[in-house]
Formats: C-alpha cells, sequence, structure tokens
C-alpha cells in the first residue's frame, strides 16, 4: 500500500507528470501481439529511410555514368560487335545460363551505339529522379544487359551493382532530392488554390484506391530497404568469415601479397611506399576482419557510426590503392543505408543553393493525408 501511494505521488508532482508510470512501461516487456503490431505497422503506415533511398539512387546513377563514360573509348571491345566474346558465343551462354541482355538482339554496330547512348541517358536520368519509377526499371534493365554481356569481365562491384539496382526498383527512391519531389511539390502548392468538387459515390471510390496505392507503395519501399540493408549485412558477414578461414588473414599478412600483385597496383611507387609499414599492415588486416564479421551486430546502437567511418576509409584505400573504384563506390553508396533522415536532411541544407531541384524544404511543407492525396491525384505526384 505505501509502495502504491509513493507510485501515485511521483506521478502527480508538478513538472514532471507521469514519471514513475512512464519510467515502469518503459521496462515493461512488450507481449508478442503488440511486437506483431508494431512491426506491421512498421511496414504498412509510414515509408522508412526516404533519404537513404534518394543517397542509393543517386549514388549509384552517378557511379554507373561515370562508368559508362570511362569505358566510351573501349566500348567495342567488351560489350560490342567487335569483342572477343562475340554476341554469338553471349547468346550460347545464355541459353545455359538463363541470362539475357538487350545488346544482343543486333549484331550491328547502330544498334549498339543506340543501345550504349540509351544507357547513359538512362543512369542521368535516374541520378537526377526523373519519372523515377519507370527509369528505375530501364536502369535494372541497363545494368542487367550490360553485365550479362561481359559476364566474364565482371567483379564485385558489378555484382553488388546489378543486385542494388534491381531492389531499388521497388523502393520509392525518387521522393526525396529528384525532379519528381520538386514537381509534386509545385502540382501540390498550385492544386491548394484551385480543386474540382467531387461527388460523393466518385471521391468514395478514389479514397479507397488512392490507399490501396499507398499502402502497396509502402510495402514494397519498407521491405525494398530492408532487403537492402539485409544484403550488404550478409555481404560484410560472409567476407569476413571467408577471411577468417585465410591462413594470410590471421597472420596479418594478406594486405602484403594483395599489394604486390601487379594486376592490383596501379601505381607502383605508392603501394611499394605502403608495403614498407608491416605493423600498419598486420593492424589493416585485423581490423578489416573484426568490422566485417561484427558489423550486423553494431547496426542498432551510435557504435555503428565509427565502423561507417572506418569502413568509407577502407574503402577509399582500395579504390586508391588496388584500383577498384567502381567496387569501392558500389560498396559505399551501400553504406549510406544505414544512416539516418536527420543527416541526409542537414546534407540538403547545406546544399540547397547548389542543387535547386533538391527537396530540402520537405520539413516545411505539410504532407497530405492519405484521403487527402487520394481526392487530389494531382498533389500525390509520382509514386517514385
Amino acid at each position: 500500500m505505501q509502495q502504491a501511494e509513493q507510485t501515485s505521488f511521483a506521478a502527480a508532482r508538478p513538472g514532471r507528470p507521469g514519471r514513475g508510470t512512464e519510467r515502469a512501461g518503459a521496462h515493461a516487456p512488450q507481449p508478442v501481439p503488440a511486437r506483431i503490431a508494431a512491426l506491421l505497422a512498421l511496414l504498412l503506415e509510414q515509408p522508412i529511410s526516404l533519404y537513404a533511398a534518394a543517397a542509393l539512387r543517386i549514388g549509384y546513377g552517378f557511379l554507373y555514368f561515370g562508368f559508362l563514360l570511362r569505358e566510351f573509348p573501349h566500348r567495342d571491345e567488351i560489350w560490342g560487335p567487335g569483342s572477343p566474346w562475340t554476341p554469338a558465343l553471349a547468346r550460347q551462354l545464355f541459353d545455359q545460363t538463363g541470362w539475357a541482355s538487350i545488346l544482343t538482339l543486333s549484331d550491328g554496330r547502330a544498334y549498339f551505339e543506340i543501345c550504349y547512348a540509351a544507357a547513359l541517358i538512362t543512369s542521368a536520368l535516374f541520378m537526377l529522379g526523373w519519372r523515377t519509377r519507370a527509369v528505375s526499371v530501364l536502369f535494372a534493365v541497363v545494368v542487367s544487359s550490360f553485365h550479362a554481356r561481359a559476364i566474364y569481365m565482371a567483379d564485385g562491384g558489378d555484382n553488388l551493382m546489378i543486385l542494388m539496382a534491381l531492389y531499388l526498383v521497388f523502393t520509392a527512391c525518387g521522393r526525396r532530392w529528384s525532379l519528381d519531389a520538386r514537381r509534386t511539390r509545385l502540382r501540390a502548392s498550385a492544386d491548394r488554390t484551385a480543386r474540382l468538387p467531387l461527388d460523393q459515390a466518385s471521391g468514395e471510390f478514389r479514397r479507397h484506391l488512392g490507399e490501396a496505392r499507398l499502402t502497396v507503395i509502402t510495402v514494397l519501399h519498407n521491405c525494398g530497404m530492408l532487403v537492402i540493408a539485409a544484403q550488404v549485412c550478409f555481404l560484410y558477414g560472409s567476407a569476413g568469415l571467408y577471411k577468417v578461414q585465410g591462413a594470410s588473414w590471421g597472420n596479418g599478412t594478406a594486405l602484403h601479397y594483395a599489394l604486390n600483385l601487379d594486376v592490383f597496383r596501379p601505381w607502383p611507387e605508392l603501394s611499394a611506399m605502403a608495403d614498407e609499414h608491416d605493423l600498419l599492415i598486420a593492424i589493416a588486416c585485423y581490423l578489416t576482419v573484426l568490422l566485417q564479421v561484427g558489423f550486423p551486430f553494431v547496426l542498432f546502437g551510435r557504435l555503428k557510426y565509427p565502423v561507417l567511418t572506418v569502413l568509407l576509409g577502407m574503402h577509399v584505400s582500395i579504390a586508391v590503392f588496388l584500383g577498384l573504384p567502381l567496387f569501392s563506390g558500389a560498396m559505399i553508396v551501400a553504406d549510406a543505408v544505414f544512416l539516418p533522415d536527420r543527416f541526409y536532411r542537414y546534407l540538403g541544407q547545406l546544399s540547397r543553393r547548389v542543387v535547386p531541384w533538391a527537396d530540402v524544404e520537405e520539413a516545411r511543407t505539410p504532407t497530405p493525408a492519405p484521403a487527402e492525396a487520394a481526392l487530389v491525384p494531382a498533389q500525390s505526384g509520382p509514386a517514385g
């Protein structure tokens, strides 16, 4: 009885309403149905990590656009009719593996040049976020087609790129920092003053249709972002466990051998200078294995921020010392999925003068309710 009176007194003290009750409820374990309901609410009600999805779209679109520009002088030898791996050989391999490529539909040079130009345009439009829902499908087709056409020249960066391109098709990666977001915001501001009256039956039907559409988009987006995060965790974890099995990573000499391989020495003098520090090489080996194995276990706390910073430095070092910029860039962009939206909002505020189409005013613009968005189609804008 005395304990109950003390609890009531703590809850009734002025300036600290419900402190004792909140503290007691915070430590109480939630029942299983409540956890299931919270999980369903997370998947159905609100799209998560919209800014992270936009960062992935911009990053991978920019990487593939730069990759195609970089290989433009060598495009015929890699993917074109003049490649040693001819379109006929590629089609024979497709019959065995099930792959497909738009580049093998014709052996003509004019057709290949048109496909290459279309791939450049598609990558640029995907990066800018123009009609993202449709362009994301085209971008996935472009990445998978070029990957399949020269599959024996692909590396880990190409494999990750094609996975992320397929995953981003299901996300709403065009709702932030895109031309679609800018167009939606302009239409919403224009439609506030002019709205057409709707009859009750038509309005009810469109309201239910709009709610169903928003729910499907939200579920697909949230599942896509969760799959991307799980893919990155699996990638780091499997890479770390694979390294643990090797003796060279266990004795700290793996990076020494990598720095002395001619195929991974874009700047031999720089590699030789880095190879002189045996202690730093050993520390880098052990730290790489530790971070990759432990990465999935640090994502739910603040420890993930220093871990992501160290991984950023590791990927930059791989790009510089081993000459793998596409792989490093793909991994750096993939790590961006774990950064919170407040971080990207801060970046958007810093870049609003440089990128006028960035959706940095989203926090000051009220978001319409699902029912209101269903009644005003122009206000809802593009799904992607």
